[in-house]
């Protein structure tokens, strides 16, 4: 018997969970005008459903590089702390309209240091801003639980500080660690000493690899460096041949190291093709710990919704494989595992039994 289709209405109730999503790839774009206009940047276009457009024009580039170019305006309006504790505020608002429960939210704080603020500032104020907007979901019925990741850009040198930063913080909100920017050239094991102090500081890390480099990219993420997830690792198909796992992609399946898979955001960066033939759909179905995730809202102009409905849509989907990629989320989220338990048993199994 065929499963029926979940219509967008129901997808919007549904309990979400994201795991991969960075602050500065999901400004709304009224803010992005209004603060440019504050701080005197200039921007391709100052009408808000044009911007929006041009974002994902721009990302649709089939090129990484090119995809994070577009960074360059939502990073000229955080450069204040006004600046970033409104994004952030409304980055926890936004998840919680989407139906996020749970969220991990990343960024760079060294990207956010040209207005004369300092690391530790530029933490404190994004941590005040989500708060508030936490605050705000739950007083308006949406609560959403929102965990900081922080990055270290791996084509600079302040990768360590960033790492340290995520240990003096850990108890402050961030939840974990992570490493981004242009993958080819620039590999994880470059930055290893960060990811030894993180592992002696019993700080969970996730590592950006198998997105614009291939396999060896992956190796060293998991088995040099210790990641306890992936982020994007779609490449990890080049080591599965007719159905057979590899010594790698077994390793990755067998220890449910969580892939942070982003279908949209794959497909304007040239790593996928289409939907239907993204590879979150294979992984998944050979037993992978698949999670679904939007990567950048507005740079991809998507939302966790519309990224269910696709895969609905395009790739046969049903409500059985959604709530399977949400729980694994929530199972590979960088909280207790008594949280992590709570929210599964008491929030996303009873968000979906209605339509399973």
């Amino acid at each position: 018997m065929t499963a029926p289709r979940i219509d967008t209405d129901t997808l919007a109730r549904l309990p979400k969970a994201v795991l991969h999503d960075h602050l500065d790839g999901g400004l709304r774009p009224a803010t992005v005008v209004e603060l440019a206009a504050e701080v005197g940047h200039r921007l391709p276009t100052t009408d808000p459903d044009e911007l929006a457009a041009w974002y994902v024009e721009a990302a649709n580039s089939g090129d990484l590089v090119r995809y994070i170019a577009t960074f360059e305006h939502t990073l000229a309006v955080m450069q204040t702390r006004e600046g970033l504790l409104r994004t952030a505020e409304e980055y926890v608002l936004d998840l919680a309209a989407d139906g996020v429960v749970y969220g991990e939210v990343r960024y760079a704080p060294e990207l956010n240091t040209r207005g004369g603020l300092g690391l530790a500032e530029v933490v404190e104020a994004v941590q005040e801003g989500l708060a508030a907007g936490m605050a705000k979901a739950a007083a308006a019925g949406t609560p959403v639980r929102v965990g900081t990741l922080l990055c270290g850009m791996r084509m600079f040198d302040r990768v360590r500080e960033a790492a340290d930063l995520a240990v003096a913080y850990r108890d402050a909100g961030v939840v974990g660690f992570d490493i981004a920017g242009a993958e080819d050239g620039f590999p994880p094991a470059d930055h290893l000493a960060a990811f030894e102090h993180l592992r002696r500081e019993s700080v969970p890390f996730t590592i950006h690899a198998g997105e614009a480099y291939g396999l060896p990219s992956i190796h060293q993420a998991v088995q040099v460096c210790g990641a306890q997830r992936i982020g994007h690792g779609v490449r990890l198909t080049e080591d599965i041949v007719d159905g057979k796992l590899g010594r790698l992609a077994s390793w990755v399946r067998d220890r449910r190291i969580a892939l942070e898979m982003c279908p949209t955001s794959n497909l304007q960066t040239g790593c996928a093709t289409s939907i239907a033939e993204h590879p979150v759909t294979a992984l998944k179905d050979l037993g992978f710990r698949v999670t679904l995730n939007t990567d950048n809202r507005l740079v991809s102009g998507t939302t966790m919704t519309r990224e269910m409905g696709l895969l609905v849509e395009e790739a046969g989907w049903t409500a059985e494989d959604l709530r399977t990629v949400t729980v694994n989320a929530v199972k590979s989220a960088f909280i207790p595992f008594d949280e992590r338990k709570a929210l599964i048993e008491d929030v996303i199994l009873p968000g979906y039994a209605p339509v399973l």
